[in-house]
């Protein structure tokens, strides 16, 4: 069963609490699911199907430090009157491998209005400290929220305000719980953060940019620290923010603070770039995959630190669709994952007897 429509996110292929990795893309009717027959591979079964009907070819994943998988999506369906109904829903998987929760509706920040509920774009997930938070650009171009409280009851949708946003807000979490979303805009990257574990979303800063659609992403690159990244809408380079205005951006006000500086990472390519936290050969790294302009897999490896440096991109295996993804196997392996143009996964994990980043060959899952 080959996929049909590639994920657009990066944060795809996770790592469960029994140290088995599992791959999820969306595809016509629902979401399938490939896991290691045990950890470390290099083994998998599937494609399987989670059927979803009406679930749109858009998937947001978000994991829990307990492993806890959270599935999020915009699902459509057609009344007895021929009207169409659009919500947010979402479904967890608390084991590897395992059936996950029946998809449970958290609705829609527009209510019954089916005509705005219709132009929402594409959610994203994060775990903080509490529990769940998913973000969504709503129909007026700016960005509602709704999380889960300490005993896993739903607040309300929440406005959060912001404007000219485009599809591919990105919401990641640092080791201790603090959330940070991204949401690229028409001339500005807007941002939100908790500046304590568990607490409010707020906004900070914005930052003066062309981002492209669908180009963000974000991920952990040291500790307690998330480094956001998007691709330039004009050139397709890669872009992050420069350290300094990490520095000083707590408490901003996002319409009166100095206005944050971007830098550039180097390397054009498409659509959102993966991140991995490791260690290399005893040094903390930033590992990045993109999808390179020539259409392979592109890895690249930075130390970490307050600021991602210039990289230096190594493209291998063969043309794919979608955005790559990154994690860490059950030995400790960089491992990178791609959706194939046939719709198959195909899988390279870090060879363990080469210094530094080298990858074996890609096998086809």
């Amino acid at each position: 069963m080959a996929v049909r429509t590639a994920t657009p996110v990066t944060g795809w292929l996770l790592r469960g609490s029994d140290g088995r990795l599992t791959a999820y893309a969306p595809a016509e009717g629902g979401v399938v699911r490939w896991t290691e027959t045990r950890p470390g591979g290099p083994q998998w079964t599937g494609p399987e199907l989670l059927a979803v009907p009406g679930l749109e070819p858009c998937l947001s994943i978000a994991q829990s430090p307990q492993g806890y998988v959270f599935l999020v999506g915009v699902r459509q369906r057609e009344t007895d009157a021929g009207e169409i109904d659009t919500d947010i829903v979402y479904a967890t998987q608390f084991q590897p491998g395992r059936p996950p929760t029946n998809w449970r509706s958290l609705g829609s920040p527009h209510g019954p209005d089916r005509a705005r509920s219709a132009q929402l774009g594409v959610p994203t997930a994060a775990v903080d400290s509490v529990g769940l938070q998913v973000f969504v650009r709503n129909s007026g171009g700016g960005v509602c929220g709704r999380r889960q409280d300490a005993r896993g009851i739903w607040g309300p949708w929440t406005d959060m305000k912001g404007s000219h946003v485009l599809d591919g807000l990105t919401a990641s979490a640092t080791p201790s719980g603090r959330i940070e979303l991204l949401a690229p805009a028409s001339e500005f990257v807007l941002r939100w953060r908790q500046e304590q574990p568990g607490g409010p979303v707020r906004r900070v800063r914005n930052v003066p940019a062309k981002p492209g659609a669908c180009s963000a992403t974000a991920g952990v690159t040291g500790d307690d620290r998330v480094t956001h990244f998007w691709r330039d809408a004009v050139d397709g380079e890669l872009q992050t923010l420069a350290p300094e205005a990490v520095a000083g951006e707590a408490g901003g006000d996002a319409d009166t603070d100095a206005e944050p500086a971007t830098a550039s990472v180097g390397g054009t390519g498409s659509g959102a770039v993966a991140v991995l936290h490791a260690v290399l050969d005893g040094h903390e790294c930033t590992v990045l995959a993109q999808r390179a302009a020539s259409g392979l897999p592109a890895v690249a490896v930075c130390p970490s630190g307050d600021e991602v440096l210039a990289a230096q991109w190594s493209e291998t295996g063969e043309e794919f669709a979608g955005a790559p993804a990154l994690a860490l196997d059950a030995a400790g392996r960089v491992t990178v994952a791609v959706l194939g143009m046939d719709g198959h996964l195909r899988v390279a994990r870090q060879r363990a007897d080469v210094p530094g980043l080298a990858l074996g060959p890609w096998q086809r899952v």
